[in-house]
């Protein structure tokens, strides 16, 4: 979950998050997928935490390019 900062001048209800009541200058958790839905609003929300990448920078494999070099037979 990411994290943003409500900087509007009086509480504000979030549908979003439950119909939640957030205070001004309170810091609340958002979905990370909705993140950017928050911070392009600069006058009323501050982003604190990003979103963290859930999947790590692994090494990917393609099945399909393995097995179109195994089935080759020569």
């Amino acid at each position: 979950m990411a994290r943003v900062r409500y900087i509007g001048a009086e509480p504000v209800t979030v549908p979003e998050l439950g119909s939640r009541t957030v205070q001004p200058d309170e810091i609340v958790e958002v979905p990370d997928q909705r993140f950017e839905g928050y911070v392009c609003q600069p006058s009323v929300w501050e982003g604190i935490e990003e979103p963290q990448d859930e999947k790590p920078a692994a090494k990917k494999s393609t099945p399909a390019a393995k097995s179109a070099t195994s089935s080759k037979e020569g």
